[in-house]
């Protein structure tokens, strides 16, 4: 089953900007499809392949941070052609 799952870090710190970086580099470097617009973060593929790849990569910011916020959304199907039609 494919997934597409929207991310928002959101560090409390006054370096967050290069937090955030180095989570979507984390993301780029699993080898899914992955889009970013400046409010967050999309990450395209399979269900247990995906979501175990994450899981880690969440994980490795939280250990990294002092305090952080993540907000996640997930989607059942891949919505990465998603073209708006009106």
């Amino acid at each position: 089953m494919n997934i597409s799952v929207e991310l928002t870090l959101l560090p409390i710190n006054d370096n967050f900007e290069n937090s955030i970086k180095n989570f979507i580099k984390k993301l780029r470097a699993l080898g899914f499809k992955v889009l970013e617009n400046p409010m967050s973060t999309q990450i395209y593929g399979e269900y247990d392949a995906l979501m175990s790849s994450l899981q880690e990569a969440i994980k490795e910011s939280f250990e990294n941070e002092p305090s952080v916020v993540l907000n996640m959304k997930i989607i059942k199907g891949d919505r990465s052609d998603y073209v708006p039609s009106f």
